[in-house]
């Protein structure tokens, strides 16, 4: 038997072992940590065909999973392959074909790769969301106030290869072991270009003030901490932050990776937000930052084994509980203060119409933003963002 028959075999029984919820990732990680006699190019192979297989999303299959394999390579890679040449010399001769034609080529219909298309929100194009499927987002680093000169010291005496796409965002070939080379979270920020950007509006100034005092936060879903970090660095410091999630193994790496960027936490809790109002702070905050929980899928190009299992009931569970979230939520905004409502979703449920709820339930918040930040025309991940702000008028 060749290698290139045990590649596809190896990534077949990997495929076959997956179960729906675990990031392919660890499942990954898990079968070569059993299956020692793999090389680190073995381990590499097998592992993107695994990845080509999932990125066909539903397209493909009544087709046998080596096939579907083949035509996830065909459609992602723009070079010749040694291995897709072994089994199909002709697709391999038109690998460099435009995308569109090799869809063609390969008898896949758009709507089947991702077959949510009426779910989708407004301004979300779903042609151009499909196709993201076949291309692995880049890896986005934010630079943290006063270590511009630091990082890029590092990277070039790293021979890492970097490319600025703004102020303080840079992006990295995904094979770059940053956390070998940088200090992240004091050094730098692993993030999404967009995740980036979603505080933007305090860069013009508009948000609440405090004579001598420090502006009081809380970042109510925090999960690891990102936005936690950008809003620490867009208001230099200013802010006497809380933090919240749903379980003290989240927050445990978050005060970590916190004491990493050297910001200090004033106040963390364990919290429910969806069925536990009466445990929650009493006081209240000028910014209320809620990174809501989400189908992800504005994330799914990354992780695209989520696409294959994800049931479309399960857009409303979202929605539900993220109107649950915010009701509870944002009852401890302070007078004139800011909510931000960010997802990393393409769906119209949990942000236009979640959008609306708000409006309705809340009609003392004006609307002040609403956007999505379109990853897949930039090979990053999609999000959306909404900022409400209490009207003064009493």
């Amino acid at each position: 038997m060749s290698k290139f028959h045990s590649y596809i075999g190896s990534a077949g029984k990997i495929i076959g072992t997956y179960t729906a919820g675990k990031p392919l990732a660890l499942h990954l990680k898990s079968f070569f940590a059993a299956e020692k006699k793999f090389g680190s190019r073995d381990r590499r192979v097998i592992s993107s065909l695994c990845y080509y297989y999932f990125r066909v999303g539903h397209a493909l299959n009544h087709k046998e999973t080596a096939e579907r394999i083949l035509t996830g390579l065909f459609l992602c890679e723009n070079k010749s392959n040694e291995l897709l040449h072994f089994f199909h010399p002709d697709l391999d001769d038109r690998i460099g074909l435009p995308l569109a034609d090799k869809i063609s080529l390969s008898g896949i219909k758009i709507n089947d790769i991702f077959p949510f298309k009426d779910e989708l929100g407004d301004s979300i194009e779903s042609r151009d969301f499909a196709l993201s499927f076949f291309k692995q987002p880049q890896l986005y680093l934010r630079v943290r106030p006063g270590r511009k000169d630091r990082v890029i010291h590092k990277l070039n005496g790293a021979s890492v290869a970097f490319e600025w796409r703004g102020a303080d965002c840079l992006v990295l070939a995904n094979n770059a072991s940053a956390d070998k080379i940088l200090q992240l979270n004091k050094d730098a920020v692993v993030q999404d270009i967009n995740s980036q950007k979603v505080l933007d509006h305090i860069d013009r100034g508009s948000f609440p003030t405090r004579a001598n005092q420090q502006l009081k936060a809380w970042d109510c879903c925090a999960a690891s901490g990102g936005k936690s970090i950008l809003l620490f660095d867009k208001l230099k410091g200013n802010i006497q932050l809380t933090v919240s999630d749903i379980r003290e193994n989240i927050l445990a790496n978050l005060r970590k990776r916190l004491q990493q960027a050297g910001i200090n936490i004033n106040r963390s809790f364990i919290a429910d937000l969806s069925v536990s109002p009466g445990l929650l702070p009493q006081e209240k905050f000028d910014i209320i930052i809620c990174d809501a929980p989400c189908t992800g899928s504005g994330t799914w190009s990354r992780n695209p084994e989520q696409l294959l299992f994800f049931k479309k009931a399960t857009i409303d569970e979202y929605a539900k509980r993220q109107q649950q979230i915010v009701s509870n939520v944002i009852p401890h905004l302070d007078s004139s203060g800011l909510f931000f409502y960010i997802t990393c979703s393409v769906f119209k449920k949990e942000n236009e119409e979640l959008v609306s709820f708000i409006k309705h339930k809340f009609p003392q918040l004006n609307l002040l933003q609403m956007e999505y930040l379109k990853g897949y025309d930039n090979a990053a991940d999609t999000m959306f963002v909404a900022l409400f702000q209490i009207s003064n008028t009493k």
